[in-house]
């Protein structure tokens, strides 16, 4: 069956393409309950029998006590992997924290890094923005935007980092008046508007 079949007059999808693309749909539903249905049982029959879940620690919890103190007393890494007959990466993640390098990158110091955000951006302000002068990273953003079309309008969808949206929109502020460039209500409400989404990214720390 051709699942994309329309009436030739009212280029809606035919009724028997509707019942076959919901047939299948529940059918895909019902099978991943099952399978959900399935997967807690068996874990309810392994904790019943006392079996408990995760990766199991390849130095045994009674051993990691002899690795750390071997450790503190100038034993290799690779001298205690021989000993256990285990990797030097399970001797590692055991005395991790006693290695010499380990505060020196403390992970409550560093600052997360930021992920890409992808924000739509008001035709009218995107238009400002290609005739002015931009860093490279911004320029990247705003060149390898998607357009999206709204009606006689149009947005670019940009994806970047917030620290990136807040810079395209400081580039926009002319936009309000001043600088030598006249107010346009349109383009004004259009960076206002851009200045919302913007701010909801929030205030980084």
């Amino acid at each position: 069956m051709d699942l994309t079949a329309r009436h030739p007059r009212t280029g809606e999808l035919l009724s028997t393409v509707k019942f076959m693309v919901q047939t299948l749909a529940a059918a895909g539903e019902l099978q991943r309950d099952l399978q959900r249905e399935l997967t807690y049982d068996g874990l309810r029959a392994a904790e019943a029998k006392g079996s408990k879940g995760g990766r199991r620690p390849a130095v045994a919890a009674e051993k990691t006590g002899d690795v750390r103190t071997a450790y503190l007393e100038g034993r290799s890494i690779a001298a205690l992997a021989r000993d256990h007959g285990v990797s030097r990466g399970a001797i590692r993640t055991a005395v991790a924290d006693l290695m010499p390098d380990h505060n020196a990158i403390s992970q409550e110091d560093t600052p997360a890094p930021e992920l890409p955000v992808a924000l739509d951006m008001p035709g009218k302000v995107a238009d400002f923005l290609r005739a002015s002068d931009l860093e490279p990273a911004e320029r990247a953003a705003l060149d390898q935007g998607v357009t999206v079309r709204r009606g006689q309008d149009y947005s670019l969808r940009i994806t970047a980092v917030p620290g990136v949206h807040r810079q395209l929109l400081a580039r926009c502020q002319p936009l309000d008046g001043g600088q030598g460039v006249p107010t346009v209500p349109a383009q004004r409400k259009a960076r206002r508007e851009h200045e919302n989404r913007v701010t909801s990214l929030g205030v980084p720390d």
